[in-house]
Formats: C-alpha cells, structure tokens, sequence
C-alpha cells in the first residue's frame, strides 16, 4: 500500500478519473481499525505483481475485483516506478487484456496472479497524450491560463493552516486577538518557493507536423527539448518511440543521429534522462517537493466545478505567476487533434444513451451514475465556456437579424439563447424578468426530473450562467427541434404550442407524464385552449413534450411543476391602468417544491390521525358489541368498567394498536396532488368544471396560507430556540429557508417575524441579503449590454457608491477614455450613478421583489467587509486582496460611534492601514481617492447553475450505514459506511462538493463510534475538499474546520486543533462579522481544549471572551449566559482567581434562581459551588498569615492561595472535611485533582444539554445551545 499513497501523491495528466491508489487507500484505512474488518477487506482487494519492460522489473498493487481494467492501468502509471509507460497494453497467460473487461471478469485472474505489460507502438493520438502527460509530469507545463475558472480556482489554505500548529507552546497556541478587526489577507494562501525545474522547455519543433513520406514511415511529432543544462535537441517521435534526430533550426533531418549523441527510448521520460544529466536528481526533488503537499491539494478537477475565490493575491505575487511556455498555445493541439474533432461530442446522444445503460444490479447502476455524473461535469464545463464566448461576442448567432435578446446560438453542440424575453413569450407574465426567473426555475425543474429517472422520459441537460449581468442557457440540442414543420402541423405534442392559445394532448405523452406528475404531486386536470375546447393534461399546460426525430419523449420548460403563490400575486398586483414601479416585477412567484412536500406530508398526518382514530372507535365498538354477546345480564356499571379498562388497556397498547392499525390503514385511500395551473388565465365552460376549479384553487390557497402562517414563523423559532444552526451568510440562509420550502421573496416576512436579541442577528442578516440581492439586480441591468473591457471600471464604480460613499462620497467613474473611444455606441449610464441614486435604486427593488421598506439610514448600518463577499459571489467578482478602507479616518485607534453593535468594530476593521500600494492607488480622474479602482477588479467568473442529478446508490449505502449502527449493528454499518465511501468517490471522483459532504457525515459517525483516527482523516479530507470545491471562506468549510478541531482534539493534539479553531473564527469574522451566535460554543469548545493542555490562565480568557459574545447575543439574563459564567468561575478558580470566581458564581447563581426557582438542580447545584467558593474566600483570608508553613508541610510548591484552593477543591468533594480544616488530607489534592472534580461525575449531574462541555468540547451538529 504504501506505494500506492506514495503515487497518489502525483498525479498524471490525463484525468484521473478514479485516483485507484487514492481510492484502495481510504478503503483499506478506516478499516484496518479492527481485525474483523481488515479480513473482511483482504476479501475484496487482493494483490497482483505487474511484470514491466525496464526496471524495476516488477510492481505489486492492490485490486478490487469489481474495478475495470483501465482503471488497473491508471493506478499502474500513477505508481512513480510506472511514470514512463502510457501507450501499452496488460496481458496475462499470454493473452492480451480488453481495457474494458472487469477484473473479475479476465478469465482464471486471481489473488498473486502475475500480470505482464507490454509497450504498444504508438499512434498520432497516443504520442499526443505522451507529451501532455510527460510535461505535466516533470514540470514543464507552465501555468495553464483558463478561460473559465478565474484566478486561483480550487485553491486550498489546508497546508498553510496546519503548518504553523506543530512548533508553537501553549501560549502561542492560545494567543488569539479577539477584538482585531478581519484580514481579508486570511484568505490567501501563503507563498511558496517554485518547484525545482527540471527541463527548461519541451515544446513541439517548428518543422512538425510530418510531411506525407515521412508519415508512411511512422513519423508522428517533432519535438524540441532544451534540458537544464542549455543544450538544445530536436526529437522524432516514432511509432516505435522517441529518439533524437539530426535537424537543427535551419535544416530538416529528422533521422537519427548517430552515436555518442544519439538516444532513443520508448518513453519521452527516458529519453530525457539520457539526454540530460541533472534530469534524474531535479525529477527527484520534484516528487520530494510535490510530496510536502496534501495529494488532495493538488489533485486535477475532473468531476466538478473549482471555487473561484472572491479576492486574490495581487498580480505580482508569486502564487499568479505567469511564465513563458510556447506550448501553452500548442495544447488544443496536442489534447484533440490537428482538426480539433477528438472533443465535439454530441451531448444530447451520449446523456440520453447514458440513461437507457441498464441499471438492475448494483454493478450496473454504479457504472451508469458514475458516467452520467462524468457527463454532467463534462456539459457544464463546456456549456460555461461557451456561455462565456457567447456573452462576450465571440460566437455568430444562427438568426443575426433578429434582436439582441432573440438571438440564438450553437456552439460546440451546445444550443445557447439569453434568459431574457427576446421573442415575447413571456409579455403577460413579466418580460425579461419572468424569463430570467423561468429558465432558473427550469434547471431546477430539469434537476428534479433527472433525480426522478423515470423510465421513458428524457430531457435536454440545461446549464444556466450568469456572467456580466447577462443570463445564457444552454441546452442538449434535441433532435428535431430546429426541423420545419408543415402548415399546421406543430412541434410541440403534448401541453401549450405558442403561448397558450393552441393545446396539444397527444395520448402517446400521458403514461409518462403521469409517473412524472405522480412523483411531482401533480394532480391531472383540465386546461382550455382559446376556443374553449377542453384538454386534460397530466402536468402544467407550460410543461411541453415533444417527439424528438430519435423517437424519444422529450420533456422541456419545467418551469412551472409547482402552482402559483396566488396570494404573493393578490396582494401585489395592480390592475392594468395604474402599472406602477414598485409592483412585484414578473408572475412567475411558483411555491417551491420542498413546500408541496412538507405540505403533503402534513396532510398524510392529518389524514393517518383521522383513519387511527376511526379504527379506534370500530376496535372500541366491536369489543363492546362482542362483550355485550357474550354477556346475557349486560349492566350499565359493567360496560363502563368495560370501556374504562379498554381505555386503559388502548393508552398503554397506544403503540400497538398504532402499528396493527397501520397495517389496516389503506394507504392507497390517501392522495395529495395540486393543479399547476390554478389562477393562471384558465377559463372552464360547464358549471362543474367551475367547481372542480374552485376545489383547486383552495387547495392551493391553503397550501399559501399554510407557508405564511406555519412554514415561516416555525422556521425563525428553531433558529430562535437553537434547533437550526444559525446562518452564517447569504448562500447558507437561502439553502436553509429553501430547504423549509421558503421562497426568498419572503425576505421581508422574515425580518418581520425577528424580534429578541438572538434574532436580531438573523434579521441583520436578512438586511444585508435583501441589499445583496437588490444590488445585484442593480448592477446586472448597467452591466447587460456593457462592452467587455468597460465593465471593471463599471463594478469598481457601482461598489465604489455602495460600500465607499465613507471615505468619498462624491466617487467619480474611472473610464479609460482611449477605450471608451473605441465603443461610441456604448451606454454608460453607470457613470452617472452617485450614492444616494444607488440607495434610492436599492430601496425601490427592496420594495419591488421583497416588499420591505429599508430604513433611511441602512447603508450607514451595513458591514462593510461582508456586503462586499456576499455581492462578489452573487456576480462572480474576484478582486485584489487588500485591506479595504470603506470609512475616511485614518488612525486605527478611533471608532465611529455605531448606530448598531457591529458599526465600532467594523469601523476599526477597514482602518487598519490604509491602502497597500495597489498600482492605482488614486483614482486616474480625481484627487479623492475611492475605495475600489478598476484594477482591483481582476476577473469575473461565470456563476453556473446545472442540472446534475445526484447519485442514488451512495446515499442509499450512506443511510443503510447509519441505520444499522443506530440498531446496533456495527459490524454491517460500517461496511455499509465504507461502501458508501467508496461509491462516492467512484461515482463523483473525489473532488466533489457531494464527497465532502460524505466525508464529514462519516467522520462524524466514525467519532461517535471512537474511531478516532478514522474521524480525523476524513475531516481532514472533507475541509481541503471542501476549500476547493465550494469555497475557502464557505460557511460549509468553516463548519469543517471546527470539526476538524474537535477530532483532533480527541486525538489528543489539541494544539493543532486550536489552530484550527482560530482559522475558524478568522473566518467568521470575514463570512459574518464579530459575535455570531455559533462562535460561543467554539469560543468555549477552546476554552476546554486548553484545560486539557493545562494552560489555565489562557482558558480563562476564552470562557470571558464566550461569556461576552454570549451577553451580547443572548442578554446578559439567559440561561446560556448562567451556563458559562458557571464555568467561568470554576476557571478563574483555578486560576487562583477566588475573589472573581465568587462573584461570577453568585450572578449565576442568580440568573438560575430567577429563571428556574430555587429548585432546580442547576440553582441547587450553583448554591452548593456558592458556599464553598465562600467558604474557602474566609479559609484563605485566615490562612493567609501562616501560609509559608502550611505550604512546606502541604509539600506542593505553589503560593499558599492555591494550597487554600485545594482545600477548597476538596471540600466540594467531601464536606465534612471543612469542618477540620487542620488536616492536611483535603489541602495535599493536586490541581489536576481539582480538574477532575470539576470534569467528574459531580459536575455532570447539571443538566447535560446546558454544560456538556464539561467533559469536552461539543460536536457541532444542529443545535448550538451554548
């Protein structure tokens, strides 16, 4: 195994897709644990010896039968004694292998079977893949510019975090400044020293390609290698190989070269070793150098999107590099070919062939996911490329008369066309609003349909892409949508054909359209077209199917599966004559399809209530009846015993007669569906038709009603009473309230329903999403149209007005006016925008989509540093890192007097140096100078959205895993766990957000299960995975690192698990801003860390900085507030602070007896700490005087107050011992006797949920109940 992690260490160029040696290495790990297991694994993976051409002459690996051969091959050269093979084949027993076979499927292949690989003669193509993957290899490829992800994608702060943990003692690893404002600098990694060269360039030679006679001889690339040591060599390579030739720059001879200098090799990697004599000792230190890092740092992306961070390390820093490689231009080239065919795909063939692969064993369907979620990441990069080339002009439109809007586009068998109302579809609903709104709601439609996986139905994969302000979409061309039609005859066959006028229904579309809209709780009704004609459809009359020219059923605009929110649409809609600015901009207000979930859910309780209690009264009834039969003297007296005793018997055996009763419950009986197209212009003929409609439509208005008045307030008390972890930004609060089936409309009802001092945090937070949200609609409409190399000077200026009005407030657009000469027709109405017209934009779209009004002074209350974040991933924004100064004082020590909590320390954060001389420092056109100038805008990356589905079998082996442990099966659980592991890193490859999310459930369970080395790797792994793929400063990524902390912690390394910590909380102080409600368990998971290390006087200071946060969030009078203090005082107990752990005990002994009576254990439990603590202020006043004895008798070399808190210590454990204070027994106890005591049993009898961090810190899942 342990060549196998060392080759996963360096990976190849071509895409990894499943890192095996990566893979075989998390499997065999966290089950290595315990020997059941491990002989459990030595079942699944066993061992093959690969016989090689040149030395060493044979590798051993580790396989599972279940992989394929080709994957065999990859975790082959990935192994650093392989490096040198890509073009051959594996034989065994002399028979060649099909790359394609299953291991287990080779015939006669077992455990110590011996495997033989053979060098293959290359081809055009294979000697292509050669060169990439040789340059990748030994460092030569330079920094690839891509045109999609932006500066630094996928970078990770892992290594620098962990690095600076190991050498520090305990009051370093505590040191932490609190109150110093956030470093956006956090966020950058540290700079490097470049990796070792090893050849100076390998590039293709000018005389390639081949001419035609010296092609028929097998010539297929001409190479020019210029080693370390300056000498230069063209190179020839061979069908047979590579060797160097005898041309120079002037004279063509590719033949070889005679000896001393002519080399030849089968491998490029060879040949250079021969070539260049430093090349065997630099190649070294390179594998050294990439082997300091985490593999999972710099593994390739192949199956996901890297996260683009939002601020970057300027352009001269070493980490954005930018080097001179001629071959950079070359690799189109070298990766698809002379006439670029390898790469077009036609997308719509492989997804709809992907989905018909058969997926009836669990092989099966492995493989289908697997290659479906490659597929999807395939599409959405392409797609995005396109996206970007569209929106930037690049692509001709196929209709270039029509309109801006209207215009249509493919690009790389991608059909493009703008989110915008180009054609007038949407003219009724909103205009470009609406069709914005709908092609996002599409894609999620889309998602939701490829999840379901219904048999028969297919639909075009759909990416949308916001870039610049413009909304692209792009889509499988489907067979047969461009093809024209007779008069008459129409494209679509099943729902609305143009507008809603004319109605298809073809009967061929309907079995299919009822699983989808069984499976979407679409209820099949009637719609009418323009002549009053009836049709029933099975989905919304804006679902369309269509016949593709394949003969498959296509499913498109799925816009519309859910119903409207028709009391959204009553309540802000104006009548035609009196169109007003401020009414909600489109119809398109659909209730999400998570509310239609929880909405059926609570009916199906209401009805299985209803069905349990009608059985309960037939159960009652029946015995009764029975009693009354079998007794010939019924009594009045003896039926009531009767039904009193079955009363009884009905309350014990509730459960039972629960379950017998659903057995009888016919669930078939019970159905939920709603009409989608309820309040959308449907006019039904007959007066029943009127009936049924109306049925509908309150249903609907029910489900409304039930959003507003139970799904909201519901979803503000959980975050209230700590069942919800509190949001820390934007994108966490949209998930959470879109998870509850909350549209972000409801904003404003939110902040309404936000009252307390917890919640006046959340409603904070919903401010700046609302401001957020308004500014990017703000922003996107003076950016649409808006010529490329204008738009930095337009963000700079439109955020110079939002968040710099404080240190200019008169800012004035930086246009480049040689650029600004080039585009005359440009609209540069951005210049015009001052910061009071901003505002008034804000506040209008505030109103608009929100219905919110902001107070007048809102922006002198926004945190500066974080509106930032949230509006630079709204636009994809990333900006040069710098220490931005939003306000004009200069010193670092005043502050601005606050109207809210947050105002002082944001004022000191912005204020700590002024600007760090970014190149233009001053804004070209006026002396003041302006928060942000155009060079600090350094990128703007497309924001993606897809359709991928997720993968089914994973989370199913996920769920078994922890269903069998919950029942004590721990044996299958963790195979189950393991399986799952393994299947989510074969169906996503592992850089995945999905995979991170695997990875931190399951170290999760694993630390519950105290398989505490296990744990800690997986988190590990679940934070650099998360760092690059969701983001360095995600919330997620955060909530990783303090679990990291914790498990490491538990590992027994708590300085490295501070480490984390701080990183955490310098974090939060740039997501959220100072005292988010969650930091106080983090502050006060610390605080008991350094306990542990012993480091009392450093823990003192985290429980003060806990109880702090939590007065200010909390209210200096809850019970949370009473928790720490309690803590507190032990600390500053131990801390020989007795005066102070007095008081601090008393207000909590206060706070108890105020909240919880004098009864309560915690009041109890307070009063018993009171009178020792007490006690022992008046032993130490009176030991005071002989303290010098009593510490020489006492034998502990300590000042004589801790010899007093001894005594104190051991009072609480025994008291009687207070009554002789002259023994020396109870003054003897050590300090790490006191701990105990305060760790021990005793102290647990306090209600756990209030001070489980008595024994350790807590995990921090869900609820974060100080």
């Amino acid at each position: 195994m342990s060549e196998k992690k060392e080759a996963a260490a360096q990976p190849s160029g071509q895409e990894a897709e499943t890192l095996n040696g990566q893979i075989d290495e998390t499997k065999a790990d966290p089950n290595g644990q315990t020997e059941e297991d491990g002989e459990e694994v030595a079942d699944a993976l066993y061992p093959l010896t690969i016989h090689l051409p040149h030395e060493p002459s044979k590798i051993h690996v580790m396989v599972s039968p279940q992989e394929q051969v080709h994957e065999l091959r990859q975790s082959i050269i990935e192994l650093p004694s392989a490096f040198q093979y890509s073009c051959f084949h594996l034989e065994y027993a002399s028979e060649r292998i099909n790359d394609f076979l299953q291991i287990s499927d080779v015939k006669g292949l077992g455990p110590e079977a011996e495997i033989r690989l053979v060098e293959d003669p290359y081809t055009e193509k294979e000697a292509r893949i050669h060169v990439i993957r040789i340059r990748d290899l030994v460092g030569a490829a330079g920094d690839r510019t891509d045109t999609l992800h932006g500066v630094l994608p996928g970078v990770s702060l892992f290594d620098s975090v962990t690095s600076g943990a190991k050498d520090t003692d305990n009051v370093q690893a505590s040191a932490y400044d609190f109150d110093a404002p956030a470093r956006p600098s956090a966020l950058i990694p540290e700079e490097e020293e470049p990796a070792p060269k090893t050849v100076k360039s390998i590039a293709l030679s000018p005389w390639n390609p081949p001419p035609y006679h010296l092609r028929q001889k097998g010539h297929l690339l001409y190479l020019l290698i210029t080693t370390n040591e300056g000498e230069q060599y063209q190179i020839t390579s061979h069908v047979g190989g590579f060797y160097v030739n005898k041309s120079s720059n002037s004279k063509f001879d590719p033949l070889p070269r005679a000896a001393p200098k002519g080399h030849s090799a089968h491998s490029l990697l060879t040949l250079l070793t021969q070539i260049s004599p430093s090349f065997s000792e630099s190649f070294e230190q390179l594998l050294q150098y990439n082997n300091r890092k985490d593999p999972l740092t710099t593994f390739q992306m192949t199956n996901a999107i890297p996260a683009a961070p939002w601020l970057v390390p300027s352009q001269s820093s070493s980490l954005c590099a930018h080097s001179p490689d001629i071959t950079r231009t070359q690799e189109g080239y070298l990766i698809s070919g002379v006439d670029n065919t390898d790469t077009l795909r036609d997308w719509n063939e492989e997804f709809q062939s992907a989905r018909e692969l058969p997926k009836e064993t669990v092989q099966d369907r492995v493989f289908r996911e697997r290659f479906i979620s490659k597929l999807f990441a395939d599409y959405s990069d392409a797609a995005a490329r396109g996206a970007i080339l569209v929106a930037r002009g690049e692509v001709t439109p196929l209709n270039p008369t029509e309109g801006r809007d209207a215009q249509i586009f493919v690009y790389n068998n991608v059909f493009f066309s703008f989110g915008a109302d180009g054609v007038g579809t949407f003219t009724s609903e909103g205009g470009d609003d609406a069709a914005r709104v709908a092609t996002g709601k599409d894609v999620n439609g889309v998602r939701l349909v490829n999840q379901l996986d219904i048999d028969g139905l297919y639909s075009p994969a759909t990416v949308v892409v916001d870039y610049l302000g413009k909304r692209i979409v792009g889509q499988t061309v489907v067979p047969g949508i461009f093809k024209q039609r007779e008069p008459g005859e129409n494209s679509i066959e099943y729902g609305a054909v143009e507008g809603k006028e004319i109605v298809a229904a073809d009967e061929r579309f309907a079995p299919t359209f009822a699983k989808l809209s069984k499976a979407l709780k679409v209820k099949k009704h009637p719609v009418w077209d323009k002549d009053g004609k009836r049709f029933d459809l099975e989905a919304s009359v804006e679902t369309k199917g269509l016949m593709g020219t394949d003969g498959r059923k296509y499913v498109l605009d799925l816009y519309r599966i859910t119903p409207l929110d028709v009391l959204w649409l009553e309540e802000n809609s104006s009548t035609e004559g009196e169109k007003n600015d401020l009414e909600y901009p489109h119809r398109m207000t659909v209730l999400r399809p998570e509310l239609v979930e929880v909405v059926r859910t609570q009916k199906w309780s209401e009805w299985a209530n209803k069905e349990l209690a009608r059985l309960k009264e037939k159960e009652k009834s029946k015995s009764k009846s029975e009693d009354e039969k079998s007794e010939e003297k019924p009594s009045s007296t003896e039926d009531k015993k009767e039904e009193g005793k079955d009363e009884e018997k009905s309350d014990e055996s509730n459960d039972d007669v629960a379950t017998e009763a659903e057995d009888r419950i016919d669930s078939s009986q019970f159905s939920f569906s709603l009409n989608p197209d309820v309040y959308s212009g449907q006019i039904p003929q007959t007066e029943e038709e009127k009936e049924e409609l109306a049925a509908d439509e309150e249903d609907v208005r029910n489900a409304c009603k039930y959003l507003r008045e139970e799904v909201i307030p519901s979803f503000v008390n959980d975050i209230k009473a700590s069942d919800l972890p509190f949001p820390m930004d934007g994108l966490s609060l949209t998930k959470m309230m879109q998870k509850r089936g909350i549209n972000m409309r409801y904003l404003g009802k939110v902040v309404s329903l936000c009252e307390g001092p917890k919640l006046i945090r959340l409603r904070d937070l919903c401010l700046q999403e609302i401001i957020s949200r308004a500014f990017k609609h703000v922003a996107s409409k003076y950016l649409r149209y808006l010529p490329i190399p204008l738009t930095s000077a337009c963000v700079a200026h439109l955020l110079n007005c939002l968040l710099g009005s404080g240190l200019n407030s008169k800012p004035v657009a930086d246009i480049d006016e040689s650029l600004k000469a080039l585009y005359p027709e440009a609209d540069l109405a951005f210049a015009n925008v001052t910061p009071e017209s901003l505002r008034q934009e804000i506040e209008a779209q505030a109103v608009r989509r929100f219905k919110f009004t902001l107070d007048s002074d809102w922006s002198s209350k926004v945190k500066h540093l974080q509106l930032l974040r949230e509006v630079s991933l709204r636009l994809g924004l990333q900006l040069q890192v710098k220490n931005f100064q939003f306000t004009s004082e200069a010193s670092p020590t005043t502050t601005t007097n606050g109207v809210n909590g947050h105002a002082n320390t944001e004022g000191k954060k912005k204020k700590k140096k002024s600007r760090d001389g970014s190149p233009a420092s001053v804004a070209s056109s006026t002396s003041n100078p302006c928060t942000f100038t155009p060079d600090d805008i350094v990128n703007v990356v497309p924001i993606i959205k897809d359709s991928a589905p997720k993968s089914t079998i994973s989370e199913e082996a996920l769920e078994g895993g922890r269903h069998s442990i919950m029942q004590n099966n721990r044996k299958i659980g963790q195979e189950l766990l393991l399986e799952s592991l393994t299947l989510h890193e074969q169906i996503y490859g592992i850089l995945h957000p999905e995979v991170a999310r695997a990875y931190s459930s399951l170290a999760q369970i694993y630390y519950q299960l105290e398989e505490k080395e296990a744990a800690v790797d997986l988190a590990r792994k679940a934070v650099i995975v998360s760092e690059r793929t969701i983001g360095v400063d995600s919330a997620e990524t955060l909530l990783y690192y303090l679990n990291l902390g914790l498990y490491v912690h538990g590992s027994g390394d708590s300085k490295t698990a501070l480490a984390y910590v701080k990183h955490a909380l310098d974090l939060w102080k740039i997501i959220y801003g100072p005292d988010h409600p969650d930091s106080i368990t983090t502050l006060n998971n610390a605080a008991v860390m350094l306990q542990h290390m012993q480091a009392y006087h450093e823990s003192r200071t985290w429980f003060e900085q806990a109880l702090a946060v939590c007065e200010r969030v909390m209210g200096k009078q809850s019970l949370p507030a009473a928790s720490l203090l309690f803590q507190l005082a032990q600390a500053l107990a131990l801390d020989n602070e007795s005066k102070a752990a007095l008081a601090k005990m008393r207000e909590c002994y206060n706070i108890f007896k105020d909240q919880l009576g004098a009864e309560n254990n915690n009041t109890k439990e307070a009063e018993t700490w009171l009178e020792q603590l007490t006690q022992n202020a008046v032993a130490i006043a009176k030991r005071d005087k002989d303290a010098q004895a009593r510490r020489l008798r006492a034998g502990i070399r300590f000042p004589p107050r801790n010899v007093a808190l001894g005594g104190g210590a051991g009072a609480t454990a025994q008291p009687t011992a207070l009554s002789k204070p002259k023994s020396s027994g109870p003054d003897a106890r050590s300090i790490d006797d006191l701990i105990k005591f305060i760790e021990g049993s005793n102290a647990q009898k306090k209600s756990t949920k209030k001070r489980a961090g008595r024994s350790g810190p807590k995990t921090r899942v869900g609820a974060a109940a100080a």
